[in-house]
């Protein structure tokens, strides 16, 4: 997965020091599937996910992210779940912290397909299949976006 110029250049002055970034998944229902796709970079299964460029709107990276990855237009419907995901320290040294925002999100047009080389595969899967099929982070993620109510906020305990 290529790595955003933005971050490129925050990392030109931070070094591998911890750098926060705010991320996205979308988890997109078409009736009773979900669209998942194959990740290039490591060959997990996982819905659409994304870091958030500068003066983004979350919800519109989300969109944006489904048509770039996937070839499909979405409605982003709701905010879900708001997390923070463990330090992720990467081969090369380089250390991130991302808020991640779960949303769910209705499919409307387009037929998946793997569009700009971040996902190998793209498809839908039935829904009570996909707890199987996910790490369990992921599937957290999942569960998150297919719940109905208000966004759920972490707290440290």
């Amino acid at each position: 997965m290529p790595t955003p110029d933005f971050v490129l250049e925050l990392r030109r002055h931070v070094g591998t020091r911890p750098l926060p970034l705010v991320g996205v998944t979308a988890v997109i229902v078409r009736g009773d599937e979900i669209l998942l796709g194959r990740r290039s970079d490591s060959g997990r299964l996982t819905p659409i996910t994304r870091i958030v460029d500068p003066g983004e709107e979350p919800a519109d990276a989300a969109a944006r992210e489904a048509e770039e990855e996937a070839g499909v237009r979405i409605d982003v419907d709701r905010l879900t779940w708001v997390h923070q995901i463990p330090r992720v320290t990467y081969e090369n040294g380089d250390q991130s912290d991302y808020l991640d925002l779960v949303f769910a999100c209705t499919w409307v047009s387009g037929e998946p397909e793997p569009v700009d080389g971040e996902m190998t595969e793209v498809g839908w899967f039935p829904v009570d299949e996909v707890a199987a099929l996910l790490d369990a982070e992921m599937a957290e993620r999942v569960r998150a976006g297919l719940t109905v109510g208000p966004a759920r906020f972490e707290r440290a305990r």
